[in-house]
């Protein structure tokens, strides 16, 4: 990695500590990037934005709205980005941009501004405020969508070379955060955020020695891997050369709700993608839609993006006791929560596992894959540990009983995740 920040690195650097300045280099940035009369920006205060910026400006007298993703390192990668042309040929609702860089280190969209609410937002608002009619909508509209994932995924299934795989940008979101640019490991996020790192939880402070190793016992249900293990399995299992055994697909990648518009429509809402920022047309195809399927839904509600909500929800009790670490809360995920990921299985998860089956691609470890990615997702898009981000010692307790839950199964009985890999199961 060099040592220089790239453009968009630094400007989110100075954002976390100084808006305004930040905004200053935006308006310059933009104006000469895309030859525009920059005017008015603003960052958006955005609890989605962990790795991101995004705002609005006006140019030329219209309103624009900017986003930005930035990775660790960026500035040294080669390939393509954001390439939203390649969704919108396969059949996928994309927002197109008006103006877009896509150089490492520079690499910014710019769209038209809407007045549609972001999906994410949608949800939340009904996670604070439960709606039935306006849940039903969301439930609607989020089937519809995984309906045209569904069939854009069956259409541009083939197979694909390790080469192939390991070229797609999606595994900056996985396996590139595991380890240094050098392969050293744990490096990476995982180094910075976890190993040699003390873990405060509520009754009880960790070193990383003693988490890494210890058994899962969440809620009383004792679970097959530490997370050690777990992150040690994603090493191997999600290098990018492994992941092209089930083909690939087009797909975003990335489709967390914060990536999408909701459009208000007659009957039915309409959602598409934007930020396409880890888009591809060899997108492995176990791979492509399991961090929507753990953002939209097990993230929520409140403990990842909104953990200052949870005082007076929920609660968690941890233990650690003969080398297990016993977590227990009250914490679930709301009934619009489990609705999303039940249509996620039944319109996508399901009927795709069936389809790479019946196609002679589906490798005999799916599970693993699939629960890997989906601990992946929370542990190395944010630090769980309790006062090295937002994190306190309670959603840190809960973030961490729902990554471990999602990384293996019970060796006995049964949870939310064996209920929905039952469901899936082809």
């Amino acid at each position: 990695m060099t040592e220089t920040l790239s453009r968009t690195a630094e400007i989110r650097a100075v954002a976390a500590r100084d808006p305004e300045r930040a905004e200053a280099m935006l308006t310059d940035f933009l104006a000469g990037l895309f030859d525009l009369s920059v005017q008015n920006l603003r960052i958006n205060r955005d609890q989605y934005s962990l790795n991101s910026l995004n705002g609005f400006f006006d140019a030329e007298e219209q309103a624009f709205f900017f986003k930005f993703h930035q990775e660790e390192g960026e500035e040294d990668m080669a390939g393509e980005y954001y390439r939203a042309d390649i969704l919108s040929r396969a059949g996928l609702p994309v927002d197109q941009p008006v103006h877009a860089s896509t150089l490492p280190g520079e690499q910014i969209l710019v769209y038209r501004r809407r007045d549609t609410p972001r999906f994410s937002d949608v949800l939340f608002a009904l996670d604070r405020q439960p709606d039935a009619e306006a849940g039903a909508r969301a439930l609607a509209a989020e089937a519809d969508l995984n309906d045209r994932i569904l069939a854009v995924a069956k259409k541009t299934l083939h197979p694909i070379t390790p080469d192939q795989s390991a070229a797609e940008p999606i595994h900056r979101l996985f396996h590139a955060r595991l380890q240094d640019a050098d392969g050293t490991y744990p490096g990476g996020r995982l180094a910075a955020f976890y190993a040699g790192q003390s873990f405060d939880l509520p009754g009880v402070t960790l070193d990383w020695g003693q988490i890494a190793t210890a058994i899962p016992v969440i809620n009383g249900r004792r679970h097959a891997r530490s997370l050690g293990a777990m992150f040690d399995l994603a090493r191997e299992r999600y290098a990018p050369c492994r992941l092209a055994d089930a083909g690939g697909i087009t797909a975003h990648g990335d489709a967390h709700n914060a990536n999408v518009w909701c459009e208000r429509g007659q009957g039915i809402d309409r959602l598409s993608f934007f930020d396409p920022a880890f888009a591809g047309s060899d997108v492995p195809a176990l791979v492509a839609e399991v961090k929507s399927t753990f953002h939209n839904t097990l993230a929520h509600p409140f403990w990842l993006y909104d953990n200052h909500l949870l005082a007076g929800r929920y609660d968690a009790r941890v233990r650690f006791a003969e080398g297990c670490l016993h977590i227990d809360t009250n914490w679930e995920p709301s009934a619009l929560r489990r609705g999303l990921l039940a249509v996620k299985a039944d319109h996508f998860w399901r009927p795709w596992l069936a389809h790479l089956a019946q196609c002679g691609m589906l490798p005999d470890d799916w599970e693993d894959v699939i629960r890997i990615g989906l601990f992946l997702s929370p542990t190395l898009v944010m630090n769980l540990r309790a006062g090295a981000s937002r994190h306190d010692p309670l959603s840190s307790a809960i973030g961490l009983s729902v990554a471990l839950m999602c990384g293996s199964a019970p060796v006995e009985g049964d949870d939310l995740l064996t209920e929905f890999f039952d469901r899936i199961r082809p």
